[in-house]
């Protein structure tokens, strides 16, 4: 187990995870901002997603995408990424999470996203977590928002596939360690769950 929170656990993914994995991106909706849609196929889930997944635990301690279980029914919920962005170390972060459509609207992706980001700064040596997702990906923006992160910038970049509302661009949030600890002081740091969503552009 790597962390508990109050109604999941987050833990390593193992090559039994192939087929929760195939489920959670073979649902066009939960690939919506991700793909546009299409599903990812089996053997590229076995073959490159779930291997890449298993090396990155061995790059940075403590860092990797985890997959989400519910308590007490170890019912697969999806998965939360907390890792380093392209080009920085472990004192940068990146947020993200996918989740299956049964857990959206429940609070998942927040209560998630609220205890990295706790672990990051208190335990893990994180300076700064950012997460990004599309403009019009208003779900994941809010889960962002009740996680205690603030919109940084706006900006465009290629993907390689064509996703209804890219032409208004992609946005980053962060939140830094110093901020994060004014908001717990002040008694800010629980705004009112939202709604969990998938998360990818």
């Amino acid at each position: 187990m790597f962390l508990q929170t109050e109604r999941m656990v987050l833990r390593r993914f193992d090559e039994a995870d192939v087929d929760h994995l195939y489920a959670l991106d073979g649902d066009p909706q939960v690939m919506r901002f991700v793909t546009g849609g299409e599903p990812t196929p089996r053997d590229r889930i076995r073959d490159e997603t779930l291997p890449r997944l298993l090396r990155a635990y061995e790059r940075f301690e403590g860092f990797g995408v985890w997959a989400a279980v519910e308590r007490p029914t170890g019912g697969f919920l999806g998965w939360f990424e907390f890792y380093p962005p392209d080009g920085h170390g472990p004192e940068e972060a990146e947020l993200g999470y996918r989740l299956r459509r049964s857990a959206w609207g429940k609070g998942y992706a927040t209560e998630g996203s609220r205890a990295l980001i706790r672990k990051g700064f208190t335990e893990l040596g994180v300076r700064r977590v950012m997460a990004q997702t599309m403009v019009v990906n208003a779900a994941s923006r809010r889960v962002m928002e009740k996680a205690g992160l603030t919109h940084v910038r706006t900006f465009h970049q290629e993907w390689p596939w064509s996703i209804e509302g890219d032409e208004h661009g992609d946005v980053e949030y962060a939140i830094t360690k110093a901020d994060w600890k004014r908001r717990e002081a002040s008694g800010g740091g629980r705004p009112p769950d939202g709604a969990g969503t998938s998360q990818g552009r």
